[in-house]
């Protein structure tokens, strides 16, 4: 059984209240529990932390005993040295998420820190960009 851990980073605790025009209405605690009913061969958990310290710990702690990790950095993507260098040290392949389509907002969002050690990046497909990521993993 595959092991896959989604990385939320900062903000994303407030899916479903947060900007909903832009992130949907939904909690990712909901669609987390779909996704765990879609993919029942694998071993899916979750991860949430707007501290982007505890970002790096759990990027090292599953960095090796996991299959895959889907991440979605927030909006440490466009800052964070650190979690780039934190995803290059690790064997476990990483795929870079975003709800929302980055390259289509602010300027500052088209520059992603981490996208040079992630295998790919999925962005502006809205929660469904996690369940690609998924899909991803199982090949």
């Amino acid at each position: 059984m595959k092991k896959i851990i989604i990385i939320n980073g900062p903000n994303l605790n407030l899916l479903g209240k947060r900007e909903p025009e832009t992130y949907g209405n939904k909690s990712f605690d909901n669609y987390f529990k779909e996704l765990v009913a879609e993919f029942p061969g694998m071993e899916l958990t979750s991860f949430q932390s707007n501290v982007e310290g505890e970002i790096i710990n759990k990027i090292q702690e599953t960095g090796y005993s996991f299959d895959g990790i889907v991440l979605n950095a927030g909006g440490y993507t466009h800052t964070s040295v650190a979690i780039a260098d934190a995803i290059a040290a690790i064997k476990t392949p990483v795929l870079e998420v975003h709800i929302s389509n980055i390259y289509a907002r602010e300027e500052y969002r088209h520059q992603s820190m981490i996208a040079k050690n992630c295998r790919g990046v999925i962005a502006g497909l809205g929660l469904a960009s996690y369940k690609m990521a998924i899909n991803f993993f199982l090949k």
